[in-house]
């Protein structure tokens, strides 16, 4: 999972993960009015700047005016300071802007890389190996040096600056536009959205506060497999064996399907997640040991002897209402996009948000899935289960024996520093050339992690992104190698699209779901990264099948996660208990209508279960768009050296999505292609 989006400063990204203490948003809204500047006045300073630079572009001077007074409050100065301040911060030629431009960039570089620098070191306690996470830790992670800098840049006048001078565009003007822009005239665009909300310091600190604590929630959020048992009292899993919700339960459930007695322990886990879901999962069980418990009928026992439950108290819906609670407080202060909803898909991720739902549909929907579920019902010899959204076995390590892959991973990787001692060999054998490989890894920090892991990038050039992983104390296991790698690959994109960009503005990629792709392509790469070949000739239409099949199941989950924000703007004061009952009811909607018929069950509540709605709000549809991409990329590369394509690729930097697609694969984002080729396995695998 790609965290990098901690490191964003919410001014720049609204998506942005800040910090601390909580405070009264109520007065907010009536002491902080923005657009208070009437039409008189801006057309006062419109005239006013036509006289002095009577050569300049009209319809820049209208747009700089214009934006200043979206977003000038009292606070900023009467409204005869308000034209002063136009009238003197005008930049009229285009030299002018791009002397301006430089020196924003350097600057912003410094301030970004700076403050994700700190705000990495304050998170170490909470999100690596060490001792118990303490009251302290909590607060120092929880607070965020950057939350204030929106507020700073408006007070002392460098937003209005950058909004005077430069244009913000719409998503709809950089489509329209885009792909007549230079590099630089993107970098500008880029600039011009420096500035694009004004929220408040504390509701940044709110939001960090919230964010911070739900992401330990989960972090800490552990099942005792050793402990689960069945009927007969039985224990089926490791006795040391400690999975963290939902990533370790969805892995471990699909490690099962090949093993001893793997149906049987499929279903534990399906339970599992179901009273995770509903809320009903024992307290006792969290993160514990002490008790052992039988999913199937919810009971727990000591010694054999049933003990009484205290269910958890719907906490896992309390953390996602304070998210959006803490979210909708910045609504009134983003006028160029109104809501969250609007922030993320828009403005992060640059597709709207029915675009996207309405991509998802056509296939969940598509006929491809009956076809693609009858084969997975006779590869398996049964009728389908739920849970076997999560079938694996179109993958080539799906027939490697785990317990051997197990042995080779923690003797190669014993800690997180023989890991990156290793980075270098591993891109060699991805096709990067040597120096290239050590200049890549000489960028690239791994850390033991105490959830499952993530990747953290860099924000300024002579600082390192980190990788975090989750490391046994044995050595790091088949599926931490799994996950390493995926994290691998945010990090090789997050060094390529800082190190090797053009513009600094333009460093990165188009949304989440571009970066996801690479960490997916390094994912599947895992086996070869082990020395261990596939040969297979059906190795192209297994990976249609698996990213088909990938997709259908994380289609539905964002959808999900989509219509519960949806449902959220449409009941602000919902409890706790409103929430949990609203979620399970789209669950089991979307279920319905798109895998009851395939799976034979109806209102199964399991697309609910992904972690991200509680610690990463509307992140998930990033993840079957990087599915859509990953498959792209795929056949992009095919043939050809992977390394230089990687890195021919990822070279473009942020622009918007359609265009990145077009201008590097020749075409736009779209299921076709996965379909087709679908329809092409379809005829071969068996």
């Amino acid at each position: 999972m790609n965290r990098n989006v901690y490191a964003l400063i919410i001014i720049l990204a609204i998506a942005l993960f800040s910090c601390k203490p909580k405070t009264n948003t109520s007065n907010l809204t009536s002491s902080l009015q923005m657009n208070i500047i009437d039409s008189l006045t801006v057309k006062t300073a419109a005239d006013s700047l036509k006289a002095k630079y009577p050569h300049a572009n009209t319809a820049d001077i209208a747009a700089g005016v214009k934006q200043v007074a979206r977003f000038w409050m009292s606070s900023d100065g009467t409204t005869i300071e308000y034209v002063k301040f136009c009238t003197v911060n005008y930049l009229a030629t285009e030299a002018e802007k791009l002397v301006a431009f430089e020196k924003i960039s350097r600057n912003m570089e410094v301030l970004n890389g700076n403050y994700n620098k700190i705000s990495l070191s304050l998170k170490e306690p909470l999100h690596l190996t060490g001792s118990d996470i303490t009251a302290v830790d909590q607060m120092f992670g929880g607070y965020e040096p950057s939350s204030h800098l929106g507020d700073d840049f408006f007070k002392n006048k460098i937003a209005f600056f950058v909004l005077l001078n430069y244009k913000f565009y719409s998503l709809s003007e950089k489509t329209e536009l885009g792909s007549k822009w230079t590099r630089q005239q993107w970098a500008l665009a880029r600039l011009g959205e420096l500035c694009k909300s004004r929220i408040p310091g504390e509701l940044l600190l709110t939001y960090g506060d919230v964010v911070t604590k739900a992401d330990t929630y989960i972090s800490e959020y552990n099942i005792f497999m050793g402990n689960l048992i069945n009927a007969k009292h039985e224990k089926l899993f490791p006795a040391d064996m400690k999975l963290i919700t939902h990533w370790g339960l969805r892995d471990e459930l699909k490690s099962n399907y090949k093993g001893d007695r793997g149906l049987e322990k499929q279903r534990i886990i399906y339970a599992v997640m179901n009273h995770i879901i509903n809320q009903d999962i024992p307290m006792e069980v969290i993160n514990s040991g002490k008790y052992h418990w039988n999913p199937l009928t919810n009971k727990i026992y000591n010694n054999q002897k049933e003990v009484a439950i205290n269910p958890e108290p719907n906490s896992r819906y309390e953390w996602l209402l304070n998210n959006f609670k803490a979210l909708k407080a910045m609504d009134a202060y983003n006028p160029f996009f109104p809501t969250y909803i609007k922030a993320q898909f828009e403005s992060n991720m640059e597709i709207p948000q029915p675009d996207v739902e309405k991509l998802f549909v056509e296939l969940v929907s598509s006929p491809e899935v009956k076809k693609v579920a009858a084969l997975i019902e006779k590869r398996l010899e049964r009728k389908l289960e739920p849970f076997d959204i999560w079938y694996d076995g179109f993958k080539a390590r799906s027939i490697v024996n785990t317990a051997e892959l197990d042995k080779i991973t923690r003797k190669r990787y014993p800690n997180a520093e023989a890991f990156e001692r290793d980075i270098p060999n591993l891109l060699v054998n991805l096709g990067f050339k040597a120096d290239k490989a050590s200049y890549i890894a000489s960028k690239i920090q791994v850390d033991a992690a105490r959830g499952s892991g993530h990747a953290w990038g860099s924000q300024m050039k002579g600082d390192k992104a980190h990788l975090r992983t989750r490391i046994g104390k044995d050595g790091m296991d088949y599926k931490g190698f799994n996950i390493a790698v995926h994290e691998f690959g945010h990090c090789v994109e997050q060094t390529l699209t800082l190190y090797d960009i053009d513009y600094y503005l333009l460093n990165g990629v188009p949304n989440t779901a571009f970066t996801e792709a690479l960490a997916f392509i390094f994912q599947k790469r895992d086996l070869e990264l082990l020395g261990i070949k596939d040969n297979d000739p059906l190795k192209s239409d297994l990976m249609a099948l698996d990213i088909f099949w990938s997709n259908y199941e994380i289609m539905g989950v964002s959808m999900v996660d989509m219509n519960v924000w949806k449902w959220l703007y449409q009941h602000q004061d919902a409890t706790k208990e409103q929430l949990k009952e609203a979620v399970i009811i789209i669950a089991k909607d979307i279920w319905n209508k798109y895998y009851a018929e395939i799976f034979g069950v109806k209102d199964q509540s399991i697309l609910a279960v992904y972690s991200h709605m509680i610690d990463n709000p509307l992140y998930l549809s990033a993840y079957p768009i990087g599915h859509l991409i990953d498959f792209q990329i795929e056949k992009a590369v095919e043939g050809k050296n992977f390394a230089d394509e990687v890195m021919r690729i990822y070279n473009h930097g942020r622009i918007i999505p359609q265009l990145w697609l077009k201008e590097n694969l020749g075409q736009e984002l779209s299921d076709k292609p996965l379909l087709e080729a679908v329809d092409k396995a379809l005829t071969k695998v068996k």
